[in-house]
């Protein structure tokens, strides 16, 4: 996507250098755009757990070149395969929810032990993490032509007037290589000329909506206003809501999915005022072997400071202040769980349907 003209992917290879990797620091969003460069697999690994990047897409494609560094260090140790198996579990510990994570450092695993040579199993890892990425943004494209199309539709019914589209947390082009997938069925559509507009939930504690999204949406044009997470609901009983729209981290093949906390309440009240409510995700994000997302999705707890502390931008400097007091507790699960019951919909790269595991697996036969 753009960023003040220029196109940028979230993840790349150093044009002079392809030992670094470079990625967009998103903890300055939106107010600082920062370019980091990565060179071990120390650097990756804190990229991922401490959110410079985050969204399950990146988190993935961040972890697949991140074990492409793995590569070149144990090049240089005594015991490539231990130096390689042990960099895989620090990465595997960063974000136990996101289901990209384990799935792109396992796809690295095995390319890389069907190579002969240190110099072959490099190359290979290299050409692995592009091919992650590349994937990645190919299918959020694929997935929001898919997704247009319900947009499409309601403008239909409206007979062209504004269409209001909800969405939680960034699962935009941020939380991917490029396009996102909540936001790709929106760029789509706005980029078709529909007449549209996306109330942006704040989403705490961390605000990647507020931070992230609304700054996408500026970037790209597309009209918006941010509001509080508890407010969804409220316009959604007086008609100001046509569709919900978010991404996941992980879905289970029945169709649950894990996204980002407050999700799930954002479900409940569009199912109580019949507004439908999809889940945008490339199949990576399926994790193909549970069913129950509640009892068997890993819930991440992050740092409590992150909910007695906000940043944000004062007389030109970023300051973190304490919102509670001093002395109280705080917890912070970082995901919730949507039950397929409260899904309309699953948008994919290889289409939408239904959030259950006939459907799911109607659109991935290989996966029966």
């Amino acid at each position: 996507m753009n960023v003040t003209g220029k196109h940028y992917r979230t993840i790349w290879l150093k044009e002079n250098d392809a030992s670094i990797v470079c990625i967009i620091d998103q903890r300055w969003l939106p107010h600082q755009f920062i370019v980091e460069e990565l060179q071990t697999v120390a650097s990756v690994a804190a990229a991922i757990k401490d959110m410079h990047v985050r969204g399950a897409g990146l988190i993935g494609a961040t972890a697949g070149y991140g074990m492409y560094i793995a590569t070149l260090e144990a090049a240089n140790g005594g015991d490539f395969d231990n130096s390689l198996q042990k960099s895989a579990a620090i990465l595997k510990a960063t974000r136990p929810t996101a289901v990209n994570l384990e799935w792109a450092v396992n796809r690295q695993l095995h390319a890389t032990a069907k190579a002969g040579t240190v110099s072959d199993k490099i190359n290979i890892a290299r050409q692995t993490a592009n091919e992650i990425a590349d994937e990645d943004a190919a299918f959020c494209k694929a997935l929001g032509i898919h997704g247009s199309g319900i947009i499409e539709k309601i403008a239909e019914a409206k007979q062209g007037t504004v269409v209001n589209i909800l969405t939680h947390c960034n699962a935009g082009w941020l939380a991917f290589t490029d396009y996102g997938s909540a936001t790709s069925p929106i760029y789509e559509a706005f980029n078709k000329g529909i007449d549209l507009h996306v109330w942006v939930d704040e989403t705490r504690p961390r605000n990647q909506g507020a931070s992230l999204t609304a700054w996408e949406l500026l970037n790209q044009g597309v009209p918006h206003t941010v509001i509080t997470d508890s407010t969804g609901g409220h316009l959604m009983q007086h008609g100001m809501v046509d569709m919900a729209i978010t991404g996941a981290d992980r879905v289970t093949r029945c169709g649950d999915a894990a996204n980002k906390i407050g999700t799930y309440l954002k479900a409940l009240a569009a199912k109580d005022n019949n507004i439908p409510f999809y889940i945008a995700l490339p199949s990576s994000t399926f994790d193909w072997n549970i069913c129950d997302g509640v009892h068997q999705i890993p819930i991440e707890q992050r740092d409590a400071e992150e909910v007695k502390y906000v940043s944000g931008l004062c007389k030109g400097q970023l300051k973190k202040v304490m919102i509670t007091p001093e002395k109280s507790n705080a917890a912070n699960y970082a995901f919730d769980v949507t039950p397929a019951r409260l899904i309309t919909g699953l948008i994919t790269e290889r289409g939408i349907c239904e959030a259950n595991e006939p459907a799911i697996l109607k659109l991935f036969p290989e996966k029966r």
